[in-house]
């Protein structure tokens, strides 16, 4: 199937992200959850902590009805604590079971064993009664790039999922078989059928889940500026040792002030703002600026 990017019409941002969509290759991995969910006894999605709205597909929710269900809220480490704690409550009350995991240190892999055997408790007592000692099936979905491979890859042990720094790696789905007793069936990443949101884009940028070159870098850069000037002042202040926040907040190119305060000049004094553009980026999606969670939940009150 031919690639197609969405035109502008379609993806309404100013910043210029024009996302790579495969709709045939959606339509299919559509299919393929619908038509493997009877194989499995648990869905479980994963999604980024830091964007728990953005970094989720719309039609999801629909698509796993009437399973049992859980939200892996992965990067959990890089999301701020109280709102990690907001989510998960949020998600509960919906009756759906939140696990927060980082793939990168393996948190959370042993509870996510723990709650798949807790969804299934009367199910597995019933297998045992019978002396049946049935595997838990669990079917793993989400958007590209929120770390599924790689949380598949930490709980399994090995190289079993492909990782790979760019959507829709993952072509097909693949069994993994746990020692623990557990069975994972790997999906292909299901992307957004269109944005229907600058902010969701923006934030899927922010985080890395697009490519960084195919968006206006420097645009997309300084709404995350403002944006942490607005809800993690003191973490950039300290991070950049700006004097004011006002000074970020009221500036016409606040990109310029971290070059600046970095050092960050080219011929003529002039302030490399490509390079602030990029280290703002990084330091954001490594946690160097601080543990930050961009989204809160509706029932939040922070």
């Amino acid at each position: 199937m031919a690639e197609r990017n969405i035109p502008e019409d379609d993806t309404p941002l100013s910043t210029g992200i024009n996302i790579q969509w495969f709709p045939g290759h959606m339509a299919k991995t559509k299919r393929l959850i619908s038509d493997n969910l009877k194989l499995v006894d648990i869905a479980a999605e994963i999604i980024d902590a830091r964007i728990p709205v953005s970094s989720r597909n719309p039609m999801i929710d629909s698509l796993l009805s009437g399973k049992k269900r859980m939200v892996l809220l992965n990067k959990a480490d890089l999301a701020d604590d109280r709102a990690n704690r907001a989510w998960s409550s949020f998600f509960e009350k919906q009756g759906i079971a939140a696990v927060m995991t980082d793939a990168s240190t393996g948190k959370g892999m042993a509870e996510f064993t723990s709650v798949s055997r807790k969804l299934l408790a009367d199910k597995l007592k019933r297998d045992a009664d019978r002396g049946m000692n049935k595997p838990v099936k669990v079917m793993i979905v989400g958007v590209p790039n929120v770390g599924k491979s790689s949380f598949i890859n930490r709980i399994a042990g090995d190289k079993r999922a492909k990782v790979e720094d760019r959507p829709g790696v993952t072509r097909g789905k693949q069994w993994i078989r746990l020692s623990n007793g557990i069975e994972l069936l790997d999906t292909p990443g299901i992307l957004w059928p269109k944005f229907e949101d600058e902010s969701v884009g923006l934030n899927l940028a922010y985080t890395g889940a697009v490519k960084d070159d195919i968006f206006d870098f420097e645009s997309v850069a300084t709404k995350l500026c403002l944006k942490l000037a607005e809800i993690a002042p003191d973490m950039l202040c300290k991070r950049y040792k700006l004097d004011s926040i006002s000074d970020i907040i009221n500036s016409d190119d606040p990109l310029s002030i971290i070059a600046k305060k970095r050092g960050f000049l080219i011929s003529g004094g002039v302030a490399d703002t490509e390079r602030a553009a990029k280290v703002l980026l990084d330091e954001f999606r490594s946690g160097k600026l601080g543990r930050i969670t961009l989204e809160q939940p509706p029932e939040s009150d922070q």
